[in-house]
């Protein structure tokens, strides 16, 4: 199509002007930083009246008196893994890795029973004040650690100082439907659909969140665990835009499955215990966190979490800075998306620590 056409179409927007704020597909690549272990570790013990008896396992590296900064993990129900702690500097800060409830070393397993956005939140709250910090350096989260990140910084700005947010997602059902139900990634992926719709009858394939519920939480240890592996393995095959056997083959392990496709989605049929859908993307509670610096990574071919969402908050907050990287999907560590993550936590590097 010639730019006189693209004119006519899109008459307001010049046919050499970028449509949107871009990092290059050429760009260097950057490593992590390299491997370290924890210098210390502990639980967070269950609270009052917790039915389910909750402990939340967390950790600490890096630098003991660098500024502290707390990673949120992916799912719900994903855990936290080693590699994590390599998406910062490790003299300049101190790494705060937590297992959300009922996933990683997290206790118990795979536990829905108290297990919501609100119950996280409080989480993160708790783990500060138990660690002693006056206030998060950098608040970094993936995928659903995005919706905790942007959920814990609107119910507590002052305490966060900075925000990384990648593949930013948001539980609006138009954002579920996409991915879970026909007529939405399944047209780029249909070989892979063919797998995850197997274990659900023809007749139950309407609402495949629903049908997989009946399932995850089956009284049946086969339902449940053959349930989880096919959800678990739909995500990783569908998170980079190369497939790649080993990065998938992760989301097949039995243990990982059933903790993430079961506490995934616990959250998807709740809806993300919001009040309202698109909840973190009203004007008024984005209004609570427009002060705080941030960077929002995100991939134009995530089909995890698509950019429509990420784009949406882009908008709705101008003043955070906005990094498209055009040539990945959904993974964190594809090399534009790890390039970008490691720009962001190293601007937000204090000068000394």
């Amino acid at each position: 199509m010639s730019s006189s056409s693209l004119q006519a179409l899109w008459p307001s927007v010049a046919p050499t002007a970028p449509l949107v704020p871009s990092a290059t597909a050429t760009a260097a690549p950057r490593a992590l930083y390299p491997p370290i272990e924890p210098y210390a570790s502990g639980f967070l013990e269950p609270v009052h009246g917790d039915p389910a008896f909750h402990r939340v396992y967390y950790e600490e590296s890096g630098s003991p008196l660098g500024a502290p900064v707390i990673f949120q993990h992916g799912g719900p129900g994903g855990g936290c893994s080693p590699i994590h702690r390599q998406f910062f500097d490790p003299a300049a800060y101190r790494i705060v890795l937590m297992d959300q409830r009922g996933c990683g070393k997290s206790t118990p397993f795979a536990e829905l029973e108290g297990n919501t956005t609100w119950d996280l939140v409080a989480d993160i709250e708790r783990l500060r004040l138990a660690l002693g910090i006056e206030s998060w350096a950098v608040v970094f989260g993936g995928s659903w650690g995005s919706t905790l990140a942007l959920a814990y910084a609107q119910a507590h700005a002052s305490k966060v100082r900075a925000l990384v947010l990648r593949g930013i997602f948001c539980l609006r059902k138009v954002e579920l439907d996409f991915f879970y139900e026909a007529g939405g990634a399944h047209m780029l992926y249909p070989d892979a659909w063919e797998s995850f719709v197997a274990p659900i009858p023809p007749e139950e394939r309407g609402n495949m969140t629903a049908a997989y519920h009946a399932r995850l939480t089956s009284a049946d240890a086969a339902t449940r665990g053959a349930a989880a592996k096919a959800w678990s393995v739909w995500e990783g095959v569908t998170s980079k835009l190369h497939p790649d056997g080993d990065f998938a083959a992760h989301y097949a392990d039995e243990a990982f499955a059933l903790a993430f496709a079961r506490i995934e989605n616990h959250y998807f049929v709740h809806k993300g215990f919001f009040e309202a859908d698109g909840q973190l993307l009203l004007p008024h509670n984005v209004a609570k966190i427009r002060h705080i610096p941030a960077v929002i990574v995100q991939s134009r071919y995530d089909v995890v979490c698509p950019m429509a969402t990420a784009w949406e908050l882009h908008k709705a907050w101008p003043e955070a800075a906005f990094k498209l990287v055009p040539d990945a999907g959904h993974s964190a560590f594809e090399p534009g998306v790890q390039r970008e993550l490691l720009n962001a936590t190293d601007s937000f590097r204090p000068a000394t620590a």
